[in-house]
């Protein structure tokens, strides 16, 4: 059964939208002027084509009503982003790389022998401390003796031959201003005297050459240092020309670290030198142990080479380290931080804030009205992990470091410092 005016009878007239056909259907019959028979009701219909074009637009009209009763849109707006942010600030920085070199000592003598015999006793504790001019072998002495002996017993004959002819000289003189003997005479005894001085020097000199041989019988050592194993044993029979030494002697209280450095970074390097080349301190570097941690004692660098390496473009630098306790030994490898170069206001990001798009470095700063922009930049040297802004950045601007991620230009944000968390890993190069 139909309602009042063809409506259905639950049908609740006060909220049409909920019944939007039976709505568009009434306002339909209602607009009619013809009438049909329906189910006992009376129904009007259109009686012309252009009634019924009429009539249609008011039906779209009327579900356009509708459409809007039911679907009520409320534009809400998103909440601001929360970032972290780092204000740029110029700091001083000096540029550093870690480059490997190897230990050297800074004096090393090999022990040979400087005269041949019998190695009768070693006279040093292997790998002790010793000092310069410390006997270290003991070489038979008693041929060189006998040698000794017998170079004095020569100089004794030469200086006695010596004395008779200058006896004979005296003699000879008074002599000849008489006329007692010939000018010839005379000459031949002042031949003898000089023949026989010429001896005594001779045997002399002999006899100092013999004495040195037998100092030479006790093997010392020509510096002080650290002594390495005895490459030799007692009883071994020794020359002037074997290849292999006694043993080998080390100065390590200071030692060299030599590095080699590509020739491209050099030039500011030289000029760090040529700065400093009145004094005697040198170039300071850093001398890093096999954990990464810093040799405690200072380095400095003395000099760069003068030749290229053709097959990998790398220079030589040589770094002086004091050694005290003798915990870098020759032949170690070690890594030297040495510096690239300085600058006096540097400005650091932290490596997480840079993005790269289409092959340029970008970071999000925000502006005075929490306003997010992305900003092209200039990158320059990673240190500890972050990176130097050449350009594209200036001091006291904030740079987003966590949150960049879910930005859009001209995005509002909220912020808050960023606080960085230490690594073990970092290491201070300013």
């Amino acid at each position: 059964m139909a309602g009042k005016q063809g409506l259905p009878r639950d049908m609740n007239t006060k909220k049409p939208y909920q019944y939007p056909a039976a709505c568009i259907l009434s306002a339909l019959l209602l607009a009619t002027p013809g009438q049909a028979e329906s189910h006992g009701a009376t129904i009007r219909l259109p009686v012309s084509l252009k009634q019924l074009c009429r009539h249609g637009v008011m039906l779209a009209l009327v579900g356009m009503l509708l459409t809007g009763c039911d679907q009520t849109e409320v534009a809400v707006e998103p909440p601001p982003a929360q970032v972290t942010v780092l204000t740029a600030t110029p700091a001083p920085i000096t540029l550093t790389d870690d480059l490997p070199g190897r230990v050297a000592a800074v004096r090393t003598a090999e022990i040979r022998p400087q005269v041949g015999g019998i190695i009768q006793r070693r006279l040093f504790e292997q790998g002790a401390e010793i000092r310069a001019g410390q006997p270290l072998f003991q070489i038979n002495p008693a041929p060189f003796k006998a040698d000794v002996d017998t170079a004095g017993a020569a100089l004794q004959r030469a200086q006695s031959v010596l004395n008779r002819a200058q006896i004979q000289v005296a003699r000879l003189k008074p002599l000849l201003s008489t006329g007692a003997i010939s000018q010839q005479t005379y000459d031949d005894a002042i031949a003898q005297r000089d023949q026989a001085a010429a001896d005594v020097a001779q045997t002399r000199a002999t006899l100092a050459r013999r004495q040195l041989d037998l100092t030479f019988a006790t093997v010392e050592s020509p510096i002080a240092g650290r002594i390495d194993q005895a490459l030799i044993t007692e009883g071994a029979l020794v020359s002037t020309n074997d290849s292999n030494p006694l043993a080998r002697v080390q100065q390590i209280d200071q030692v060299y670290v030599d590095v080699r450095q590509p020739a491209s970074s050099l030039e500011q390097l030289r000029d760090m030198l040529s700065q400093r080349a009145n004094g005697s301190d040198g170039v300071p570097a850093v001398i890093l142990r096999g954990d990464g941690q810093p040799y405690p004692m200072p380095a400095r660098i003395l000099f760069s080479g003068v030749n290229v390496d053709a097959g990998t473009g790398d220079v030589l630098l040589r770094i002086l380290v004091d050694n005290p306790q003798r915990q870098l030994l020759p032949g170690m490898f070690v890594r030297a931080r040495v510096p690239l170069g300085h600058h006096d206001d540097a400005l650091l990001v932290p490596q997480q804030a840079v993005t790269r798009s289409a092959g340029e470095a970008k970071i999000w700063v925000v502006d005075a009205r929490n306003t997010a922009h992305v900003v092209t930049v200039e990158l320059g040297e990673l240190v500890n992990r972050q990176y130097r802004i050449r350009a594209g950045l200036s001091a006291g601007q904030q740079v987003v470091i966590e949150g960049g991620e879910r930005l859009r230009d001209g995005a509002w944000v909220t912020t808050q410092n960023w606080k960085k968390v230490p690594s073990a890993t970092d290491v201070v190069s300013r």
